[in-house]
């Protein structure tokens, strides 16, 4: 309740209508194609995937300031020896995932999911149930790789309809907790709203927001991390 208290309805219809738009870029670039290829690995090391949406791909910034990038470093920085790969497609839906769930996760060397899906399924009025089993079937699909997960949550305006948002906002932690998984409420604790640590579309962080972003799933990913 106090993480729904700090999210105003104006961002949250925001990030409905953007998330979803930005499946072609600010440059009219269809940045969907990128689920035809094969996220990028270049080492051997233990892998953590960051399977998402454009929060995830890092939608307007650099690939040096997008969180998966600044996760590898800080975690470099702290001694762990990890690769993330950045498996995140702007505008995808829990279906969109789980599609490229399969390839996503037969990376070499994975070890641990970070999943980050829902917001467009929101905008879609996808039903909860369907959103939950396609999250579902990709958390099982993670596990049958022994793969440790940290499931990111989030959130929906009351323009839904109360019972379609208090079905939504209970989807999350209620398959964290019949997965035993790792759970983040929201990764935009302390950025959403916040005019300064977001883009102009007042949706998507800016590099100071997702700095914000990174350590919120920092946080939240630290119990699954070995040395």
């Amino acid at each position: 309740m106090r993480i729904l208290a700090t999210i105003s309805f104006t961002f949250l219809l925001a990030l409905m209508i953007g998330c979803t738009a930005t499946r072609s870029g600010s440059n009219g670039i269809d940045r969907s194609a990128k689920r035809l290829a094969t996220p990028k690995s270049t080492t051997d090391k233990p892998k953590i995937i960051a399977l998402g949406d454009s929060l995830t791909a890092g939608f307007g910034l650099a690939e040096k300031e997008s969180y998966p990038y600044l996760l590898q470093e800080k975690l470099k920085a702290d001694g762990f020896d990890y690769e993330v790969v950045n498996a995140g497609v702007s505008g995808d839906t829990s279906l969109g995932g789980l599609e490229r769930a399969d390839w996503v996760l037969e990376q070499d060397n994975a070890k641990i999911l970070i999943l980050e899906l829902g917001a467009n399924d929101l905008l879609r009025g996808v039903p909860v149930a369907k959103m939950k089993e396609n999250l579902s079937q990709i958390l099982r699909k993670a596990k049958a790789r022994n793969l440790k997960v940290l499931l990111c949550g989030m959130l929906a305006p009351p323009t839904m309809g109360p019972q379609y948002q208090r079905d939504f906002v209970a989807a999350f932690p209620d398959l964290a907790a019949e997965h035993k998984v790792e759970f983040l409420p929201f990764l935009l604790e302390n950025v959403a709203t916040v005019k300064d640590l977001n883009q102009a579309d007042g949706i998507h962080p800016n590099v100071e927001g997702t700095k914000i972003m990174t350590q919120n799933i920092y946080r939240a990913l630290n119990p699954l991390l070995t040395k």
